[in-house]
């Protein structure tokens, strides 16, 4: 009896123990990593971001840059989280996609995804996230987020969902 037991125990153990170490669907495919982030980084007003849940789409030495044809930022991971915790996200956004292009190899992937942006007081963008991911431990990781803005002189090309 007291073996039975010692087995169920164990054979208890290791598949809770499975269980914790599988990836949440999201991450195991590009789409579902991407769609994730902008799930979490599309608020109402008065939600807090979850950067817990952000903090596990990314690797851990991501870095995230915005750039145009003047100028590049480059913030940390930790950089970036605080950034979002800032009170002007809590007043609401919205980020969607309007079109991607994916290309992967051998376990690493670059996206070009265009998107349209909304804040809170109304205020509209649209511009190019690129990520850079790679797969491994069954899931997919952001390593690398660059974006830029589309302005009245740059237009973003019909190849990437622009007019």
């Amino acid at each position: 009896m007291k073996y039975s037991l010692c087995i169920i125990l164990f054979l208890t153990a290791s598949i809770n123990s499975l269980a914790q170490e599988k990836p949440d669907v999201p991450l195991r495919s590009i789409d579902g990593i991407i769609n994730e982030l902008l799930d979490q980084i599309t608020i109402e007003k008065g939600e807090k971001m979850d950067t817990t849940a952000i903090r596990n789409l990314f690797h851990p030495s991501a870095i995230f840059t915005v750039a145009d044809s003047t100028n590049a930022e480059t913030l940390s991971l930790d950089d970036f989280l605080t950034l979002l915790k800032d009170p002007y996200y809590e007043e609401g956004y919205l980020e969607k996609e309007i079109h991607k292009v994916v290309d992967e190899y051998n376990g690493i992937a670059q996206v070009f995804e265009t998107f349209y942006g909304k804040d809170s007081e109304g205020v509209e963008e649209k511009g190019i996230n690129s990520y850079q991911l790679t797969y491994y431990g069954g899931r997919w990781w952001i390593v690398s987020l660059l974006w830029t803005l589309e302005s009245k002189n740059v237009r973003i090309p019909a190849k990437y969902g622009g007019e």
